[in-house]
């Protein structure tokens, strides 16, 4: 099993959530008004008066093997518009009960 964190600018909302459907993706959770600065353009998303955009994260344990499929869906919607951002981060993880 393994832990994606997917963060992305709340414009991307209707598409993470029909990526996470399309894939059978079922359990996740979700936060919203999330804040940062991303590593590689440094763009802040604060919202504020000065950087008004923001983000929101979503944390799925998957199997394995829907990994490679969902990076390969997030590098998708990236490379549709790469100004506003999505990046995703993955980690083994235990199974739970």
């Amino acid at each position: 099993m393994k832990a994606v964190m997917i963060t992305f600018n709340q414009a991307h909302t209707e598409k993470v959530e029909f990526m996470l459907d399309y894939l059978e993706i079922k359990g996740f959770t979700m936060w919203q008004d999330v804040m940062g600065r991303g590593s590689e353009t440094g763009e802040p998303r604060m919202g504020t008066h000065t950087w008004p955009e923001i983000n929101s994260s979503v944390l799925a344990i998957v199997d394995d093997e829907k990994v490679a499929p969902l990076l390969a869906k997030i590098k998708m919607i990236d490379e549709i518009n790469t100004e506003v951002g999505i990046r995703a981060f993955v980690w083994a993880v235990e199974g739970g009960y």
